[in-house]
């Protein structure tokens, strides 16, 4: 039931009044379901920041609040002294910045990396990679939507960039009421080209996925290119060629490549090209593809799988199988003593789930796997230690026996 705003101007906080929310039950957790929320203050409009109440009705942190939203409530920070305003999310973008630049200096092996990466960041709603001089902005909720203007120049000034390319879900923007018109336009801007580790990539915002380049994967695609020297190399779900490029520049023998995304084979061979990488992409499904590979007695002695996304819920059997399926059939096409290297980018499964499901396909192959490392995604895509699933990238390495 809605009930008025409450006046919350005590010397703690010194705020006049704030629209809120109040909690039937308590997490730490930022994402807060329907089922979890009681009382809503009538000020509290789709997008807004509001004080979030405890379930007695006192004071528990803030967040931005949207009622149409399948997750109507982000808890953006439970510190009730460092919030009079809204200049929460500039500190988070200069904080943001900070580790990426100053702390990790990023910018010395790479033009291009993770720049704001959500609730991991403390900007739900948000996921921008920096690309050279352009921003690549996701947006997924309202509040973002409604804030990318003020946010867009801080972004600009901390990161280094001059032009912008914004995305948004036709599907969650109609789930989340994000207009179709009046927001931060996308520049004129179509491709642009980055380096990672001496590498040239490039990358077409028209067709690429998410915001046009896996970030996330860059220290892996230097690990695996280290393993590559003198081996045959398969790059099962190659999306823009990263791995197979990283393996034939490392010196591997002879590189293949596939996946069922034509335009994405096409950006792989142009990326070859731009090396001078001797890659052989193909357009297929990599199922299938496998399948025949297994009956022609094909194998390669350095085999990575690294899919798109197969898990979108918390029980999604037909992802989980799929997970199962691609392993059992990648793990057939790994030579005798060769090494193989599996991921997944599926958030809601986790680590160990997914090594079970890995390990399980080895085993009913009468195969087992040495496994010699466990990474994840790179440094500029930080894990939150109350947001679990923000450790959404699993990579496995390991020698077949």
């Amino acid at each position: 039931m809605a009930r008025k705003s409450i006046d919350i101007s005590a010397p703690l906080l010194r705020i006049p009044a704030v629209p809120t929310v109040q909690l039937k039950y308590q997490t730490f957790h930022p994402s807060i379901w329907p089922k979890m929320v009681g009382e809503v203050s009538r000020d509290a409009t789709p997008g807004a920041f509001v004080l979030v109440l405890g379930k007695e009705g006192t004071p528990f942190g803030w967040g931005l609040w949207n009622p149409k939203s399948r997750m109507p409530l982000r808890i953006v920070s439970h510190s009730l002294e460092e919030l009079e305003d809204e200049s929460f999310f500039e500190n988070s973008i200069r904080r943001a910045a900070k580790l990426r630049r100053e702390i990790l200096k990023l910018d010395g092996e790479t033009d291009s990396y993770r720049a704001i990466h959500g609730d991991a960041d403390f900007m739900p709603g948000i996921v921008a990679d920096k690309f050279a001089d352009v921003l690549s902005v996701e947006i997924t909720n309202l509040a973002a939507w409604q804030r990318l203007s003020k946010w867009l120049p801080l972004l600009h000034e901390c990161f280094d960039t001059k032009r912008v390319v914004v995305g948004v879900d036709a599907d969650l923007a109609r789930i989340e009421g994000i207009p179709r018109f009046g927001g931060v336009e996308s520049d004129n801007v179509r491709s642009v080209k980055i380096r990672e580790h001496g590498i040239r990539y490039e990358i077409d915002f028209s067709d690429g996925h998410k915001t046009g380049f896996f970030c996330d994967q860059r220290d892996n695609r230097k690990k695996f290119g280290a393993l590559a020297d003198g081996r045959t190399v398969l790059d099962l779900c190659c999306y823009t060629g990263g791995f197979g490029i990283s393996a034939a520049l490392a010196g591997a023998t002879e590189v293949t490549g596939v996946d069922l995304d034509e335009t994405a084979v096409a950006m792989a061979k142009r990326n070859s090209n731009l090396n001078n990488a001797k890659v052989k992409f193909t357009h297929a499904d990599a199922f299938t593809w496998a399948r025949t590979m297994i009956e022609n007695g094909r194998t390669w002695d350095l085999v990575i799988a690294d899919p798109p996304k197969f898990i979108h819920g918390r029980e999604d059997d037909i992802g989980t199988a799929k997970y199962a399926d691609l392993n059992k059939l990648a793990l057939q096409l790994v030579a005798p003593e060769g090494l193989y290297v599996t991921c997944s980018c599926s958030g809601m499964l986790g680590a160990g789930e997914f090594e079970r499901i890995v390990t399980g396909a080895a085993h009913r192959r009468d195969k087992r796997m040495q496994i010699f490392d466990r990474t994840g995604a790179g440094p500029d895509h930080p894990t939150l230690s109350n947001y679990p699933e923000s450790r959404y990238l699993k990579v496995l390495w390991s020698r077949v026996i």
